[in-house]
């Protein structure tokens, strides 16, 4: 019989795994508070509506599990076949009943914490890769996931805002966003500055072009930071260059 409790003892994947598990509970209850009619209404990402936030959260799902029995078996199973399977795939999903569409979380989301559940502690090293090619172990996948369910828990525009994320996972959710853009070089002249303070990390959160002589300042508490990174609107956000506010924030680089 399969194990009922996770084979992990490491305990920084212990809390990783609840973060995780708490983004899907909290997306569940999102979407529970839609109506079937409410599915078909705009989401907060252009051209996508909460249907398809939810396919994509479905099948998400689906694929990180993919990489867990790749982790668990030793036989690969890519995420998806290619980039254009996945977006078939997402607005396919979109246009399933509601009880159908529901399903496929629900489902899905078991399907995948199951997978988790009983991956053997030594496999959690494993090496599998990631729809963009990258090559990690298979501990990744876990945050692959958590910033899944709570950023597009926000996405549903139900309600839920950037605040509702836990500390944790925005502090690492606004390190991956600014460290795509150095990686990109797409942060050059522009300095991110988080102005409260956040349990667990440096007292001055600084990211960005930090040897700019003349940069762009954008500041703001973690949350309101962390939704401007990654494209979901300034609100709460100043910006200020060579000392003066700006009148508006300016948008920030693409993350994905």
């Amino acid at each position: 019989m399969a194990a009922r409790h996770d084979q992990t003892t490491d305990p920084v994947l212990l809390d990783g795994l609840l973060q995780a598990r708490r983004g899907t509970a909290f997306f569940a209850r999102k979407l529970n508070e839609l109506t079937d009619e409410d599915l078909d209404g705009d989401s907060l990402l252009p051209g996508w509506t909460r249907r398809h936030v939810v396919a994509h959260v479905g099948y998400n799902a689906r694929a990180i599990a993919r990489l867990v029995e790749w982790a668990a078996t030793g036989v690969e199973t890519p995420m998806y076949p290619s980039v254009e399977v996945r977006n078939h795939e997402i607005n396919f999903g979109a246009t399933l009943s509601p009880i159908a569409l529901r399903n496929l979380f629900d489902h899905s989301a078991v399907h995948l914490n199951v997978e988790w559940r009983d991956l053997p502690a030594d496999n959690w090293h494993h090496k599998v890769k990631t729809v963009q090619g990258r090559v990690v172990p298979a501990e990744e996948t876990v945050w692959m996931r958590t910033r899944e369910v709570w950023v597009h828990a926000v996405d549903l525009d139900n309600g839920a805002t950037f605040k509702d994320i836990p500390e944790p996972v925005l502090a690492r959710l606004l390190q991956d966003i600014t460290g795509a853009w150095h990686t990109r070089g797409t942060d050059k002249d522009l300095l991110v500055q988080v102005t409260d303070s956040v349990t667990g990390q440096p007292a001055a959160m600084v990211f960005g072009d930090t040897t700019a002589p003349s940069p762009t300042v954008v500041s703001g508490p973690l949350a309101a930071t962390t939704q401007w990174a990654a494209g979901r609107g300034s609100k709460g956000m100043a910006a200020t260059h060579d000392g003066g506010p700006l009148e508006q924030v300016p948008a920030a680089p693409a993350w994905i």
